[in-house]
């Protein structure tokens, strides 16, 4: 599964064959067949659990900062999310680089699960705006949208290892209270 994930993450769905996938794990093509009955059902059990690892990222930062302030928790569910993009394998990676150009039955399972994920972002959002610390002309669900293309568009460019993430988790999340202009 994890060498499946990087050659989705690094081809993508149309450059990633199952016999390359054999190959790099050093078995035969026709044994992947006894785990996965199709690459569409490797690439669906894989974005699964990028969506899962995401989940329990969530999860932490709620129970971590629970009774924090808003902006606070909002920063802590930011850096999660980027710490299981960057920091656990190639699954939440191959999730975000690989959705969109998969085939309509992948997208199809694994779409309940990524909307569940996106909804508790969203309910967050809400909550932040119930409470008066996002304004009430604001639609949450294009900062949630605002809030993601941050996140995850840094799977093309940011390099752990030459930046900070808790930096850069920072940076997102004061742009999202505060905006970029002076």
């Amino acid at each position: 599964m994890d060498e499946a994930a990087t050659l989705f993450l690094r081809h993508g769905y149309e450059g990633t064959s199952l016999r390359q996938l054999a190959d790099v794990v050093g078995m035969k093509a026709g044994s992947l067949y006894y785990h996965f009955a199709s690459k569409d059902e490797l690439l669906t059990e894989i974005l699964r659990r990028g969506i899962d690892v995401m989940q329990q990222a969530f999860d932490a930062a709620a129970a971590a900062t629970d009774r924090d302030d808003p902006e606070s928790r909002v920063g802590a569910h930011v850096r999660a999310h980027l710490a299981a993009l960057f920091e656990n394998g190639p699954y939440t990676a191959a999730h975000v680089m690989t959705f969109r150009t998969s085939p309509e039955v992948v997208r199809e399972a694994v779409v309940p699960m990524r909307d569940a994920y996106e909804a508790r972002w969203t309910g967050l959002l809400v909550e932040m705006q119930e409470a008066g610390r996002i304004r009430s002309d604001t639609d949450v669900r294009i900062g949630r949208l605002a809030l993601f293309g941050a996140m995850n568009s840094a799977v093309e460019w940011f390099d752990p290892t030459r930046g900070n993430l808790d930096e850069f988790a920072a940076s997102i999340t004061q742009q999202f209270w505060n905006g970029v202009a002076a």
